[in-house]
């Protein structure tokens, strides 16, 4: 019995080893999977300079593709990435950039110098892309003339996504890393997981960890497993 408990224990102790592996995922416009929730986002990344207002905002919850379509627009665009805070010098960077402000609502900002950048990119013809999880009307703003300006941008929603997206996103993602799942097996993790690209991108993470780690391929035991562990089996199983 004691054989048993120091083999497992050694078995998790491997497994909680970090890998010195890494993969190239594919982050770029070619490698963008479009549904219906990310079609409205993804015409104004694509639109740009025609665009409604010189300020877009990308709102949507956690992995829903924000990041990934600030990154292509970036690059596209020559943008500068900023963060409105005194000292930054983001309204200077704004007058002759493009600027990219990702996660407002999580690293926050000083209301008078996003005033000022905002101001900055209509006065000298450029564009700020924004990403947030929240709406505008639901930052903390106490700048009445921000939230004048505010009202004035373009704001884009970003859906959850649903299981064809989630299907696709986690062959991707395997695809990224050189492996390549049965689709009865992705089915299957699919109808048990979170609804959100970022519960795809940690499920297949820990996937790829403990298949290396044990020295065997990725089946639906071990798919099981790691949504277990997560927190997201059936009940059912």
């Amino acid at each position: 019995m004691t054989d048993v408990k120091t083999a497992d224990s050694r078995r998790k102790a491997v497994e909680q080893l970090p890998l010195a592996f890494s993969h190239d995922a594919a982050t770029g416009r070619d490698d963008l999977l479009i549904s219906e929730r990310l079609a409205a986002a993804v015409s104004i990344v694509d639109a740009w300079p025609q665009w409604p207002s010189p300020v877009v905002i990308l709102a949507g919850p956690v992995g829903s593709g924000k990041t990934h379509l600030a990154n292509i627009w970036k690059e596209h665009s020559g943008a500068v990435s900023i963060h409105p805070k005194p000292g930054a010098n983001a309204a200077v960077a704004a007058a002759s950039n493009p600027v990219l402000f990702e996660d407002v609502d999580r690293v926050g900002f000083d209301d008078t110098e996003l005033f000022h950048v905002i101001n900055s990119v209509r006065e000298n013809g450029n564009s700020l892309l924004m990403t947030s999880r929240l709406w505008p009307m639901s930052w903390p703003v106490e700048l009445a003339d921000l939230r004048s300006r505010l009202k004035a941008a373009t704001v884009v929603e970003i859906g959850e996504p649903d299981e064809d997206l989630l299907s696709q996103v986690i062959v991707k993602l395997f695809s990224d890393r050189q492996l390549y799942i049965d689709d009865k097996l992705v089915l299957y993790i699919v109808a048990r997981m979170e609804r959100s690209l970022n519960a795809a991108q940690t499920i297949v993470e820990r996937l790829d960890r403990l298949a290396l780690s044990r020295g065997t391929k990725i089946t639906r035991s071990l798919a099981a497993e790691v949504l277990n562990e997560l927190g997201n089996s059936d009940p059912a199983d």
